[in-house]
């Protein structure tokens, strides 16, 4: 909404929600998530034509198209715990927006939402009986957080769907054009709303896929002594594979990438399509082997023991330039890591406060440390879990000279010199490569 707000200033574009003190947070310098290049945007429209309110019900009656963005969790009770989408949040907005609406509005599905989900809100807001008439189109967001700015001011594509009807197709053409103030048209797709709400799963669907895929390659290379890089490299240069997603590490996270795949199992099984549901579901297998796989190799190589031993964890964020830990794989690590009794430190420049969050009634020895140096004191063990830059600078001779010997560097991102490492006396081991050890 900041975004479309700054390329879009003759449109009013106001931000509502529950929550007072996020609301207040987007208001000042200090926002509630931190994303590259947001507050510089935020701070071009801010009071011009980008507006944060509380007053929820006078958003809806002053909005001719309203974009819907509650969280979509996967359930965690009844018929489909653990794989469907939890769609409570959606059903009160659209209730919510159908009490106090007093004229025809576009309503825009932005949360991922299982295929089909646009028909429900489409029978709760048009079985009033004042006359209202609401077109619900489906706009998923493709986005990368980290990159989330630079994806939305330069997309790849923008994807519009709606009903084929005369109705649904001025409101898709309507939607349409506010990206059209910066977005080439030949880059704004337009489908039906099913297509639409089907890509978004599929999306992220296909690029965990790859993710996993690379890594289930990481241990075999592990096992041969291959590079997965030096693989990965090679097969993305064939122009029908391509290079992206192809980085193998400690495995995936994110808001998206699991809830999303675990809804399309879901739906495939709700229409019999159980071939497809296992399939789909080996994704997610794979990437909770691959963080699973990362400890227990931790633990081979320190002597089959980390029983009392500190362990340090660079980065809790699921990736490099974002404060979300949603599904983070250090959150598993920590999780295998306490289990084993291991003395574990936090450190990251972003998420220490999440980490904070999500760990809240781990039983185990837990710190944190905003210093990746003071983490690093005294500790057996560094385990690098997210790619942020600043890791790959830091002064390993001076962290060296502060560990228990033998020092082990398990680099879970595989962002550091290893050769440099080993040669300073680092007992270096990456994701899918050699292990250059002196023990």
């Amino acid at each position: 909404m900041a975004v479309i707000a700054d390329r879009c200033p003759h449109v009013d574009v106001t931000v509502v929600d529950i929550n007072e003190r996020r609301i207040a947070a987007w208001q000042g310098d200090s926002l509630p998530i931190y994303e590259p290049g947001l507050l510089d945007v935020v701070r071009r429209a801010r009071g011009r034509n980008l507006f944060f309110s509380t007053d929820i019900e006078a958003g809806i009656r002053g909005a001719d198209i309203i974009f819907v963005s509650v969280n979509t969790p996967t359930k965690t009770f009844g018929e489909g715990a653990g794989r469907a989408a939890d769609l409570q949040y959606w059903e009160k907005t659209a209730r919510q927006i159908l009490a106090s609406a007093t004229s025809d509005k576009i309503v825009v599905e932005k949360s991922t939402l299982p295929v089909r989900t646009a028909e429900a809100m489409d029978r709760i807001l048009n079985s009033n009986d004042r006359g209202l008439h609401f077109e619900v189109l489906s706009n998923p967001e493709f986005l990368a957080e980290g990159t989330a700015v630079e994806d939305l001011e330069q997309p790849d594509r923008v994807l519009i769907g709606s009903r084929e009807t005369p109705a649904g197709g001025r409101a898709r053409r309507a939607v349409a054009d506010l990206y059209a103030a910066w977005v080439p048209r030949e880059r704004i797709l337009e489908s039906n709303v099913w297509s639409a709400e089907l890509s978004k799963l599929t999306a992220n669907a296909f690029l965990a896929q790859r993710i996993s895929s690379i890594n289930s390659i990481s241990a075999l290379c592990e096992a041969t002594e291959a590079d997965v890089d030096e693989v990965a490299y090679a097969i993305g240069a064939d122009s029908r594979i391509g290079p992206r997603f192809l980085k193998s590490g400690v495995g995936f996270g994110g808001s998206c990438f699991r809830k999303d795949i675990l809804n399309l199992v879901y739906i495939s099984q709700s229409y019999g399509l159980d071939e497809v549901a296992r399939y789909w579901e080996g994704v997610v297998r794979m990437n909770e082997w691959q963080e699973a796989r990362f400890v227990r190799r931790m633990l081979a190589t320190m002597f089959n023991t980390v029983a009392g031993k500190r362990i340090a964890l660079f980065g809790f964020a699921f990736k490099a330039n974002t404060g979300d830990t949603r599904e983070a794989p250090a959150l598993a690590v920590t999780r295998h890591l306490l289990a084993e009794h291991a003395d574990v430190v936090i450190t990251d420049p972003e998420a220490l406060e999440n980490a904070r969050l999500d760990t809240a009634g781990l039983d185990g020895r837990l710190t944190f440390e905003a210093d990746p140096y003071a983490a690093a004191r005294g500790a057996h063990a560094v385990a690098v879990l997210t790619e942020w830059d600043a890791y790959r600078t830091l002064d390993y001779g001076r962290i060296l000279a502060s560990m228990e010997r033998p020092a082990f560097l398990f680099d879970g991102r595989n962002i550091l010199d290893h050769a440099k490492l080993f040669e300073m006396g680092f007992n270096v081991y990456p994701v899918g490569k050699r292990a250059m050890s002196h023990v």
